[in-house]
């Protein structure tokens, strides 16, 4: 069991330490909720697990190149981001008076814990790489694994949060983190998408 255990923090941390520095992003941007960016995260990590067990203990492999192609979601997210950059604050006030509809701010959360969604699992092409096998060689220990990652990633929204609310830095990633989002999802994506490269041989 401590075996499993030690495998499955490794596994995870190998695989998802680009996420801090993502997540740092996520919550440096005062127009996304916490709540929405953590619960996000936990869903996409939930998906990336669910389709490592299915494929693993159905013996698929998803073929080098495909998951690749899941990047052209951060890009489009990070595209759809760029105008408010440009905005002038006018136009943050106008977005400010919508907080008071609760309809509204509903809408806006379940939006944004869907664009969370989308870019951990197209951030998730090398957790698949790594899950598939390790499930698919131990299929006894999957929940075990599963509830691992879901420890992990709670630590990891933890660490997250912390770095963007450290004393020393906290500030400076909060000043640009808005700014700095859709071009570090833009740039995610394309990194993403290199690997793609290999469907046009």
């Amino acid at each position: 069991m401590l075996s499993v255990l030690g495998i499955g923090v490794a596994v995870f941390v190998t695989t998802n330490i680009d996420d801090i520095l993502l997540l740092s992003a996520f919550f440096a941007d005062d127009r996304l909720r916490t709540r929405a960016v953590v619960v996000g995260q936990f869903v996409g990590i939930g998906v990336l697990v669910v389709a490592s067990g299915v494929c693993g203990l159905a013996a698929l492999v998803v073929p080098e190149g495909w998951t690749a192609l899941l990047g052209v979601l951060p890009v489009a997210i990070g595209v759809w981001k760029l105008p408010p950059v440009w905005r002038p604050a006018a136009g943050d006030e106008e977005e400010g008076r919508l907080h008071d509809g609760e309809l509204a701010a509903e809408r806006r959360t379940h939006s944004q814990v869907l664009a969370v969604t989308l870019v951990t699992v197209a951030n998730g092409g090398d957790n698949l790489a790594v899950y598939i096998p390790l499930f698919a060689r131990q299929p006894a220990a999957i929940p075990v694994h599963a509830v691992v990652f879901a420890v992990m990633t709670g630590v990891w929204c933890g660490l997250g949060y912390l770095l963007v609310n450290n004393r020393i830095v906290g500030a400076r990633v909060r000043r640009y983190g808005r700014v700095a989002l859709p071009f570090v999802l833009i740039a995610l994506g394309l990194y993403i998408l290199v690997d793609a490269r290999v469907l046009l041989r």
